[in-house]
């Protein structure tokens, strides 16, 4: 027998297994979301990304270097907002 399928408040508190294909394969316990690590790391990049961005542009270098790391520390902060929607919308991590 399947499981019936999920409801639309299910999908705000993150399905169990939504991205681990292999859950419950050999008695495995399903995956986790790794969001508070997936955090700390984006605001890692956004601080390392913006220090350095603004160091290039004090040196005699090429302005495209401190374009790149300013480009990586938007990319960065989007991340960031994203990881700490899904933390209050209840998903686990």
């Amino acid at each position: 027998m399947t499981d019936p399928p999920p409801r639309r408040p299910d999908y705000s508190q993150g399905l169990p297994d939504h991205h681990d294909p292999t859950a419950g394969i050999g008695g495995a316990r399903p995956a986790q979301s790794a969001l508070t690590l997936r955090l700390v790391l984006a605001t890692f990049g956004l601080i390392i990304c913006t220090v350095f961005g603004f160091l290039v542009l004090r040196l005699d270098v090429p302005v495209a270097f401190a374009v790149i790391l300013f480009v990586l520390a938007v990319i960065a902060a989007v991340d960031v907002v994203v990881i700490v929607h899904r933390k209050r919308r209840g998903e686990p991590g």
